[in-house]
């Protein structure tokens, strides 16, 4: 491609458009400026009249023995699906319904088992009317998300996340932008303190997101580390002639030293080997080359911490204990090849 027709005459059209950048970047941060006051306010109204809602929202959603049924229309149903995902994710059973689908026959998805979270910014949304009234009819707990508590869905609601009004990103007021920023945030609060409410763990993390780099990140110690035969281990009377051997054929850079009992009381790495380097080396004991109380990590630790204590302490390889006993080893490339990073 020449540069007649090709990247170089797009570079300068662009670079010809100078004044015109500018525009963009200026309302790219004022719609930042406007939904960052947005969650100011929604965090100032948390810290104060809101405080006592949200308190008994987190009870309703914690109690419930069915699930978490989120509902919007338009903007605010798009932000629904993914509160509820959220929820569904972080241990609390939860999915979207449409309100137009609801009154064609989705309504028997809800039971009186469940919470229904209703998200409307003006709370007077017509096609969430069949739901308030199927809540209302079969008792199932109604939680609104919402800027009116004065609204009909405020009004027939059992809690009431009263939103701040605030001005809306876009000029003319009228493209949901900081409204639905706002409801996003409000919904991951609500994910969150329930996730810490319920003691949700890394574990249980884990079980819902076995794939991709996330799942990865949440691989433990005891998944990728080497263990039994593969381990480089020598007991502290061991001479460094023997020990030397052991190291070489387990190709870790370093050697695990063990007392009597089995329990891991130092390690000789490459770097303790080049310090005692000399005449002496091969005749002297493991005891007497050995770094003592080096690092560890347990089998129950996230990889992607043992990755960070790597990185953090610049070595190369640590070992896996229990009980004070050497388990396994996990080396850096151990990590790197699992997608851990």
């Amino acid at each position: 491609m020449t540069a007649a027709n090709g990247p170089l005459r797009k570079f300068k059209s662009v670079e010809g458009g100078k004044r015109l950048s500018r525009l963009p970047v200026a309302s790219a941060l004022r719609t930042l400026d406007l939904e960052l006051k947005g969650l100011a306010e929604l965090r100032d109204a948390l810290s104060g009249e809101m405080s006592r809602p949200f308190g008994e929202a987190l009870k309703l959603l914690r109690a419930a023995r069915g699930r978490v049924v989120v509902t919007g229309i338009g903007k605010s149903g798009h932000v629904g699906q993914k509160v509820a995902a959220t929820f569904a994710s972080t241990g609390r059973p939860a999915f979207f319904v449409h309100p137009t689908e609801a009154s064609h026959g989705d309504l028997g998805m809800v039971t009186p088992d469940d919470v229904l979270l209703a998200l409307s910014w003006s709370g007077e949304t017509v096609e969430l009317k069949p739901l308030i009234t199927y809540s209302r009819r079969f008792k199932v707990p109604l939680i609104a998300v919402t800027s009116r508590g004065d609204s009909a869905l405020g009004q027939q609601a059992d809690i009431v996340l009263a939103l701040p009004r605030v001005k809306e990103a876009c000029p003319h007021g009228l493209a949901p932008t900081t409204s639905t920023t706002m409801q996003l945030a409000i919904g991951d609060c609500l994910a969150i303190a329930l996730l810490e409410a319920k003691g949700f763990t890394a574990n249980e993390f884990k079980t819902f997101h076995p794939g991709g780099s996330l799942g990865a990140s949440l691989k433990f110690v005891a998944d990728v580390m080497h263990k039994r035969e593969d381990l480089p281990l020598a007991r502290s009377t061991d001479p460094m002639s023997d020990a030397l051997v052991t190291m070489t054929q387990k190709s870790f850079g370093c050697l695990g030293i063990v007392d009597a009992k089995g329990k891991l009381i130092g390690m000789v790495t490459d770097g303790d080997l080049r310090r005692h380097m000399g005449a002496d080396l091969v005749r002297a004991r493991t005891a007497d080359i050995m770094t003592r109380r080096p690092k560890t990590v347990s089998p129950k630790m996230l990889a992607s911490a043992a990755l960070e204590l790597i990185n953090a302490s610049r070595i190369t390889a640590v070992f896996v204990v229990d009980g004070g006993k050497p388990i396994g080893i996990v080396h850096i490339h151990d990590l790197l090849r699992a997608g851990i990073a």
